[in-house]
């Protein structure tokens, strides 16, 4: 999917902009600058189109040397991964010194630049955005992402300014299992040690991203082999200039990945632990509903094993993860090979679930047994009666319960009914969909 990337310097709108696209409220709107601490990604439709957004606000200065520093490298980050550049700026303010520098850097760049004269919310200011075509792009277009004015024929020519979609293979099947975590966690060291040791054919495809590379690798021989595509997120180029905005980079890389994968695997650092930027992205691959897989590396450097076990650390990973108890996990080392053929073997297993389907005569068994031993609370005063169940789709699986009162079903009842369904039919590293419908 194509990726258009808003930058610009603070306080000109950059979040009411993607708010506006997006057609949602992630992003937080203050007149201070710099609110936007963390880099917001989301999806637009448009004329039969849809592409990525990302937002790269989130700047907050300690000085205007490292602020400007700040602003570069996210400018030459955005650069070198979007397809089309958004370069917001100031219809009331003008064009300032640090608009300039960084127009300067985006004449440099091959893919289209719109100049977004934002905050021109009325004719006069609409003709006091003209000032911007000094700035040399071939682009540029007032609006205002508060009311929407001027949005439909900007988004008209940003569509018509992506590159075409690729051509989708649809008879390729083959599972693809992307490798995710922070900076230095082992995501490449584990990529390069399963192609080296398991691979029979290996060959190199575009990903989604300009420098990244999915290796296509068959497992087994004859009837039983199985081609896999493993996505390794980390920067695959060298970047010394890059220093203060490594995990910009790498956050972006993990949510293009995210999209397009089939099973997530979630590497952690065994020395560190679980961290909130682990749990975060586990949580968002569930929300995508990808399969799960947690590994925990670098498990040859963590002292003292008899008293950290795998198994204290995995509960205590797991009473911090809440609900996401039904996640696998796997204790590895990228660096020596232990375990590692055995993340592929789980993440195959977790692709597989993920695929499965139930008959409706055994789902309806396993339903009924438990409402039987514990019925759905009442809903004003009346009772909830599921009348019956059904998988109406696979990859990611969803389940449909026909009921009388479907809004009377309580989150923790369909926390009850989806714990039967594992107890029954398995679905380990599996997010499942449970939807309730007026029978």
């Amino acid at each position: 999917m194509a990726l258009v990337a808003i930058v610009g310097r603070p306080n000109v709108g950059k979040s009411t902009l993607f708010n506006r696209l997006t057609e949602e409220r992630k992003a937080i709107v203050d007149d201070q600058p710099g609110v936007t601490r963390d880099r917001l990604f989301g999806e637009v439709e448009w004329g039969g189109r849809t592409f990525d957004l990302v937002d790269t606000g989130g700047l907050v200065p300690r000085s205007a040397e490292r602020f400007d520093a700040a602003i570069r490298e996210q400018v030459m980050l955005t650069v070198e991964e979007a397809d089309v550049i958004l370069f917001v700026v100031d219809t009331l303010t003008g064009i300032s010194d640090l608009d300039a520098e960084v127009a300067a850097m985006l004449r440099r760049a091959e893919q289209p630049v719109f100049v977004v004269a934002n905050k021109a919310d009325n004719t006069t200011r609409a003709l006091d955005a003209a000032e911007f075509w000094s700035l040399g792009f071939e682009h540029m277009y007032p609006l205002s992402a508060v009311n929407g004015t001027g949005t439909g024929d900007f988004l008209d020519a940003v569509v018509a300014a992506l590159p075409d979609e690729p051509e989708i293979d649809e008879e390729d099947t083959a599972p693809r299992i992307a490798f995710l975590g922070r900076p230095n966690v082992g995501k490449s060291s584990l990529a390069n040690k399963l192609l080296g040791r398991t691979r029979s054919i290996v060959t190199e495809v575009a990903g989604t991203t300009r420098d990244a590379i999915d290796a296509r690798l068959t497992l087994g021989e004859g009837e039983d082999a199985r081609e896999v595509v493993l996505v390794d997120t980390a920067g695959l180029r060298k970047k010394a200039r890059i220093t203060e905005n490594v995990e910009f980079y790498s956050t972006l890389r993990t949510e293009r990945a995210l999209q397009s994968c089939d099973v997530a695997v979630i590497l952690i650092d065994g020395e560190r632990g679980l961290e909130s930027q682990d749990a975060r992205v586990l949580r968002e691959a569930d929300q995508l509903k990808k399969g799960l897989v947690i590994v925990v590396n670098k498990w040859d450097l963590v002292a003292d094993k008899e008293t950290n076990t795998a198994r204290d650390i995995e509960r205590e990973m797991r009473e911090r993860l809440g609900l996401l108890d039904f996640v696998p996990v796997v204790f590895a080392s990228a660096l020596t090979g232990q375990r590692a053929e055995k993340v592929l073997e789980v993440a195959l297993a977790v692709f597989d679930e993920r695929r499965k389907r139930v008959q409706t005569a055994r789902l309806n068994e396993v339903v009924e047994k438990a409402v039987q031993r514990q019925s759905p609370p009442s809903w004003r005063g009346q009772y909830v009666k599921i009348k019956y169940a059904s998988q109406v789709r696979d990859e990611p699986p969803v389940f449909a319960f026909f009921c009388n009162h479907p809004e009377g079903v309580k989150e923790s009842y369909r926390r009850y009914l989806e714990n039967r369904l594992r107890e029954a039919f398995g679905f380990e590293g599996v997010p499942l969909t449970l939807s309730f419908k007026r029978k």
